[in-house]
Order: structure tokens, then sequence, then C-alpha cells
């Protein structure tokens, strides 16, 4: 497992295509955020990748950057766990807005689930798009 500090999250790369991000303590994500996050994936995960998105710390959103995060197409699944009900519904604001990229998603109360429900996922799309 490697961590990468990117100043405003870490993200621990657990394999090729599994990641897990951890948004630092009252951040407010803006577009330059997200566009440094996005090149990191870009730069440091396989196509297909899985997001974990473990909320442990509080933080915000610009509208930009909500409207515009994970615009990425090699991005197939995220699991967020969430350790408060606000934290849940902040969550499902942010996948609810409209965007370009449907996004496979689900929260959890503890970070096993949600590491179970990735594998599920990454396992579902195996047998959709088998490999030759």
């Amino acid at each position: 497992m490697q961590k990468f500090d990117l100043g405003f999250a870490l993200i621990y790369l657990l394999d090729d295509n599994l990641a897990e991000v951890i948004i630092n303590e009252g951040v407010e994500m803006d577009i330059t955020a997200v566009e440094q996050y996005h090149d990191w994936i870009d730069q440091h995960m396989n196509d297909p990748c899985f997001l974990l998105v473990n909320k442990i710390n509080q933080y915000t959103y610009t509208f930009d950057a909500q409207r515009h995060l994970i615009q990425l197409d090699k991005v197939k699944a995220i699991a967020v766990v969430c350790y408060s009900p606000i934290a849940e519904k902040a969550s499902r604001f942010v996948v609810d807005m409209p965007r370009k990229i449907k996004w496979q998603f689900d929260t959890f109360d503890n970070r096993k689930a949600a590491l179970q429900w990735l594998a599920f996922c990454q396992d579902e799309l195996k047998h959709i798009n088998p490999k030759p």
C-alpha cells in the first residue's frame, strides 16, 4: 500500500485499481483540488478503478467542485464511509447532482462493509466485461 499526500487529502493506493481517499479536516474542496484529485487518479490508477471515500473528517465542497467531482470514465464505483447522518446526507446530495457520468455509489457505516461492496462491484464488472 502506497500513501500519497495531496495537501488537502491523503490517498492510500490499496491496489492498482482501488484507492482510499481521506480529505483533511476543515478543507473546502474547490475546482483546483478536484482537478488535482482527477490528475492523481489518471496518473496512479488502472482502468477500471474504484474509490473508498473515508469521511472521518469534516470538509465542504464549493458548488463548482461538487458539479465536477469524479468526471472520469475510469471510476466505476464509489463507496463512502459516513460516521454521522449529516455526512451521509451531504454525500447523497453530491451524488444526486446532475452530471454526465452516473456513479455506482453507496454509503456505509464502516470501512469493512464498504470494501466488501467495492469487491462485489469489481467482480460484477468482470462478469459484464470479461477479458479475452
